[in-house]
């Protein structure tokens, strides 16, 4: 069976003169190389394809694949995450990770919250920014927080981003629409504990490897999980596996929510604890990065004693059977 791997090498982007934080979410070398290793070593056939422009060249010059391991995140519009599963729904060839209706979706946040706070879900109250006036209809009680709408990987999070007043709110948001113009997320900051559910599978099938705490260690005073944060983890952050009882409170939600929103295959749930100590949804990640040393999947994964191969394995697993290629 032989599998192309779709994905943005993060030095091509650097190369051609984006910025790091611009290249945030692409990946390295090193994580291409694992997953190529761990798929030869399942028995697949492996074929590097790339971005999607060389997707493109590739069909049109008659290549075909049995699957393709798609991890492209895109680098322009809202739906850039959802353009490689597209043209391979053209072409009729499947792949592993969710569609292009759920990758548009989850990607633009604010969308994403009303699907979930209309199926029952908690959710931090929020409005969508997306001129500098907006900031003075946002009547959410204070403090809030402030990320781009539709970005991962931290981009555009830092100390900054929890605002106390008016006039913070507005300072960050002419700042933020210069470099994401395409809208902000402006919601009511939760306070409490911070976790990650790590989710393999599709449907009623899907269930989760594993749940990690983010603990900030004494040093780092802001708590947020910035892009500059999640970089530098071993000096910032602490990961534990929490109680039970909070656990699988939080496993639950994620679970609901994955199956609400239509995630396939394998990702993340991010879960924050109000005030009440109700588990609150904040943000899911149906393309989870997958680099075996910084990515938050796999790190939790191997707290639940699963190594990297497995969960490639069950990724494949769960794609080959959708697909009807066991």
């Amino acid at each position: 069976m032989t599998i192309g791997l779709t994905y943005d090498l993060r030095s091509d982007y650097l190369n051609e003169g984006y910025s790091e934080e611009e290249t945030a979410e692409f990946d390295r070398e090193s994580t291409i190389e694992a997953i190529v290793q761990a798929l030869e070593q399942l028995g697949y056939q492996t074929d590097r394809i790339g971005h999607v422009r060389h997707l493109i060249q590739r069909l049109v010059s008659g290549d075909r694949w049995d699957m393709v391991f798609n991890i492209c995140e895109g680098m322009h519009g809202i739906g850039r995450e959802a353009q490689v599963p597209a043209i391979l729904d053209v072409y009729q060839i499947p792949y592993t990770f969710s569609d292009p209706m759920v990758l548009s979706l989850t990607l633009h946040k604010g969308m994403t919250k009303r699907v979930v706070r209309d199926s029952g879900i908690p959710t931090p109250a929020f409005v969508i920014v997306e001129k500098v006036e907006d900031c003075a209809e946002v009547d959410i009680p204070y403090p809030l927080f402030v990320k781009p709408n539709a970005e991962g990987t931290g981009k555009g999070i830092n100390a900054l981003s929890r605002v106390n007043y008016p006039e913070e709110l507005k300072r960050i948001c002419i700042d933020l629409l210069i470099r994401y113009p395409s809208g902000l997320l402006v919601e009511e900051f939760l306070s409490g504990r911070e976790f990650t559910v790590g989710i393999l599978g599709t449907g009623h099938e899907s269930y989760a490897i594993g749940i990690m705490e983010i603990l900030y260690k004494k040093d780092e005073t802001n708590g947020i999980y910035s892009y500059q944060t999640k970089s530098e983890y071993l000096k910032s952050v602490e990961y534990k596996i929490p109680e039970p009882e909070i656990a699988e409170k939080c496993i639950a939600l994620a679970l609901k929510t994955w199956k609400v929103l239509g995630c396939l295959d394998g990702g993340r749930v991010d879960i924050r604890v109000d005030r009440s100590g109700i588990p609150n949804f904040i943000e899911v990640n149906p393309l989870a990065g997958l680099d075996k040393v910084h990515s938050d999947l796999p790190i939790l994964a191997y707290m639940h004693g699963y190594d990297f191969e497995r969960i490639i394995r069950e990724i494949m697993l769960s794609a080959r059977k959708r697909a009807g290629l066991m």
